[in-house]
């Protein structure tokens, strides 16, 4: 009976074993049902339908989405096991065109702990209702083109680890309300437009790691406690606007690696004590600021640098105690150019360094020895404006050289042929030297892998050198080469920028430029003797500026032009171009400059089919041609950036930057105060100018000249425009030239004008006007010449004076202002007890007129 038991036991025991391995088996075997809850998938996929998703990008993220299948299998999506809840949603780099709604279904996903949205079109403001996300630990929206503030509810993420929202265009401050996120280790918002002071709410996030706040527009100073971010490795605020000292506290951050502060206001750096552990500091970056004094010597404790900028420091043209560099062993980068000091810089100081790659000297006096071998394996190297006499013969050993520069300085004779065999050589800046030619055979560097090169500025001479065919930027302006401009350069495979201005060139302008139809985005040529028509072909769809001034180009200006979509400046002063006004340029939305002065352009400016619309415009110059007509009253209606006092240029302007080369220049002739001035560089920025001058138009200034409130300089002389002069030219406050010289201009001067208190030149000479000039401090400043040939004006500063008529109509508030004056006078020297009476009298009724009362009180 026990054995019967026993083996009754077994028997069972193998039967559960058995079904519960195949169990087991089946479940494994089965198909899982869907993961994804059915809320969830609903709002995924109105999320989806919230946009116009369009490009490859888009496509790819979204393909796989099907409202019929499992979303936790979605590319982009990530869902908890458990729950069946999205977890994660990345759709970076997708194409979400448009707002994200305050009640977008994205809010609907409750439980969402990653969300990334980063490099999409999400133009609009992020709505509060991101708080909803609760749950959230990291967000992720960099480079969605998204403005506005940010909004306090991002307080509400209290479980928020990273947040990351660089590259946008937001506004104002950061929230007070960050300040919750106590798990906060990342915080990245740079390249966008925060306003207001360092928040001291960051410095109760203790957990941070990482701070970006690069290119904003925060000021005032840094806290003195930052040691309390005691975890924090990374700290980079460059390209604000912080002012004062820099803390020392930094410095004291132990887990500190990465301290950008450069490009700011900072002007004095506390001096480091003794520190209290071995710094851990890689990255020190303090130039750009208005730091002055003596460099202190507490860098050199810092021995873990393999990166240093300390540019623009203002030694005061003291000395520097360059050994303090001999102690960082591990540096790779070196930047200590423009110090301002009367100390040369020894360039075997260097010698010995190991692992220098990029070293930066420039704007400071260099000295080295013929002999003078470098041990490490440079590979930028700066040397602009160092007062050097001859090439530096060191760099013939630098094999690892990509990038030079020794622009502007003293350098004569020609460039020698051993550079080119340096391997590695693709950046090269000769500018503003007195080189005359390159030494060896005429493609002594054909061969070669040159990006960029850049000769401007010297005696260089014919014959014009063969260049590599990987070479996109070439500038060889302000030189001697004549000749037609070789067909040579149209072999070159990417050109993207050239210019050959300011040399001898004659001839046609090549039609193999239609090579560069999309590529080419800078071609200048002025000052040359080019001649012939502009060919159509010979215009790049990639164009961004183009200039062909002071030539003697003929014919009709290509109207292939209206194809470059980008196009922002457009010179051709100058020339003999014989054509009408181009409206057709009003298709080209970003044109910022368009100068077609001085040619033998004809007929009207204003098109009955339409407005001359130009948004962007900031100089307008048709001066010294043909054009005649009269211009409609709101001829000047939609050109906002000439009403506007906000200047935003376009991020296409950063292809022009380089990576430190004087790059092309830009210039135009401005008449301005009566004189002609050349704009170049970053004065572009400064002028918005009308200049309309020496042509044949007729009829009435328009009155929507008024609406230009930011225009800088307006020049309508020569011309035959009739009528009074609008009084809303007052409206101009920012005028500093006004020219309205030799019209037929009539009636009287506006006294208005007199209240702008910029304008610092004018001329109304050759008019009919009429009547006393105004006597505003602005005008009565100006010599007699301005108001010459206007038979009828008088008044200072001419000799000729004003009837009494004239003279009381002009000044008729100055002598009520006068009178009230004489009212007040008198009645302080009345006696105080009767003129007492009286004017308690007066108070005490109000049925009779005070002014009686009170003169026939001094009667």
């Amino acid at each position: 009976m026990h054995c019967c038991c026993a083996r009754k036991i077994i028997v069972w025991s193998l039967c559960l074993i058995f079904s519960l391995s195949h169990s087991i088996l089946v479940c494994g075997s089965s198909p899982p049902k869907h993961l994804c809850r059915q809320d969830q998938r609903d709002a995924l996929w109105e999320f989806k339908s919230e946009f116009p998703l369009s490009g490859m990008a888009a496509d790819e993220k979204t393909q796989t989405w099907r409202n019929n299948s499992d979303c936790c299998s979605w590319d982009g999506i990530t869902c908890d096991p458990k729950t069946g809840n999205v977890a994660e949603l990345n759709l970076w780099g997708s194409s979400l065109n448009g707002p994200l709604r305050s009640k977008s279904s994205l809010f609907r996903l409750q439980h969402l702990q990653s969300l990334d949205l980063s490099s999409s079109n999400l133009a609009g403001i992020l709505p509060d209702s991101i708080g909803d996300l609760k749950y959230l630990r990291v967000l992720r929206l960099s480079g969605c083109n998204l403005f506005g503030k940010l909004p306090s509810s991002l307080g509400n993420l209290s479980d928020l680890t990273h947040l990351e929202l660089d590259g946008n265009g937001f506004t104002g401050e950061l929230p007070v309300s960050i300040g919750n996120l106590k798990q906060l280790t990342k915080l990245l918002v740079s390249s966008s437009k925060l306003s207001g002071n360092f928040h001291h709410a960051l410095l109760n996030l203790t957990e941070l790691t990482a701070i970006n706040l690069v290119s904003n527009q925060l000021e005032g100073t840094l806290p003195s406690n930052m040691s309390s971010l005691s975890k924090l490795e990374y700290f980079d605020i460059g390209s604000n606007l912080f002012s004062g000292f820099v803390p020392s506290s930094l410095f004291m951050i132990p887990s500190l690696i990465h301290l950008k502060l450069e490009r700011n206001h900072f002007n004095s750096l506390l001096e480091i004590g003794n520190i209290s552990s071995p710094s851990k500091l890689q990255i020190l970056s303090l130039g750009g600021n208005k730091l002055s004094g003596p460099i202190p010597g507490f860098i050199s404790k810092l021995v873990e640098l393999s990166s240093l900028d300390l540019s623009f420091w203002d030694t005061l043209r003291g000395d520097v105690d360059f050994s303090i560099f001999l102690h960082l062993k591990s540096l790779t980068s070196l930047d200590i150019s423009t110090l301002n000091t009367r100390s040369i810089v020894d360039m075997s100081l260097f010698s010995h360094f190991e692992s220098l790659y990029l070293l930066s000297l420039s704007r400071n006096t260099v000295k080295f020895s013929s002999t003078l071998h470098m041990v490490s394996p440079i590979g930028s190297l700066a040397l602009a404006s160092c007062n050097i006499s001859e090439f530096p013969k060191f760099l013939r050993t630098q094999t690892s050289l990509f990038y030079l520069d020794i622009s502007q300085n003293q350098i004569k004779g020609q460039v020698p042929e051993w550079l080119w065999s340096l391997p590695g050589l693709e950046y090269v800046d000769f500018s503003r030297n007195s080189f005359t030619g390159f030494d060896g055979p005429a493609g002594v560097f054909q061969k070669k892998e040159i990006y960029l090169l850049d000769i401007s500025w010297n005696a260089f001479k014919n014959p014009f050198p063969l260049l590599p065919k990987s070479i996109t930027f070439l500038s060889a302006s302000d030189n001697q080469f004549s000749g037609e401009i070789l067909k040579t350069i149209c072999q070159l495979d990417s050109l993207e920028t050239l210019v050959l201005s300011n040399n001898n060139f004659s001839g046609f302008i090549p039609r193999c430029f239609e090579k560069f139809n999309t590529t080419l985005t800078v071609l200048h040529l002025q000052n040359n003797s080019l001649s012939g028509e502009f060919p159509e072909e010979s215009v790049s769809v990639g164009l961004i500026s183009l200039d062909v001034g002071h030539n003697q180009l003929s014919g009709e200006l290509p109207k292939s032009l209206m194809n470059c979509t980008g196009l922002e400046f457009l010179n051709v002063e100058e020339n003999k171009f014989n054509d009408t006004f181009p409206f057709w340029l009003r298709v080209l939305p970003g044109l910022q400059f368009l100068v077609l002065r001085s040619n033998e352009f004809h007929g009207p400016i204003y098109s009955p089919e339409g407005s001359i619309n130009f948004p962007k415009l900031r100089i307008f110059d048709i001066s010294k041609n043909l054009f005649s007509g009269a211009l409609p009253s709101d001829y000047f209606f939609g050109w906002s950036e000439m009403s506007s006092g906000v200047y935003t240029p376009d991020n296409k302007q950063k292809r022009f930057i380089g990576i430190g080369f004087s790059n092309y220049v830009k210039s135009v002739v401005l008449a301005n105060k009566g004189l002609e001035m050349k704009l170049l560089g970053t004065s572009f920025n400064i002028y918005k100018s009308i200049d309309v001058s020496g042509n044949r138009f007729q009829g009435e200034i328009p009155k929507s000249i008024g609406l230009l409130k930011e225009m800088i300089v307006l020049n309508m002389s020569n011309n035959a425009f009739i009528g009074s002069i609008p009084p809303s030219l007052s409206n101009l406050t920012n005028l500093q030239s006004l020219d309205l010289s030799r019209n037929r201009l009539s009636g009287k001067i506006p006294p208005e004008l007199g209240k702008l208190t910029f304008l610092a030149w004018m001329n109304f000479s050759y008019n009919n006007l009429e009547g006393p000039i105004p006597q505003g401090t602005q005008i009565q400043t100006q010599d007699s010449s301005s108001f010459l040939q206007n038979p009828g004006l008088c008044g200072a500063p001419l000799q000729k004076t004003c009837s009494g008529g004239e003279e009381a109509t002009i000044n008729k508030d100055e002598e009520e202002d006068q009178v009230l004056s004489w009212i007040a006078a008198a009645i302080a020297y009345v006696p105080g007890v009767f003129c007492g009476f009286v004017v308690g009298h007066i108070l005490a009724s109000y049925r009779h007129d005070w002014f009686k009362r009170i003169f026939h009180c001094f009667s």
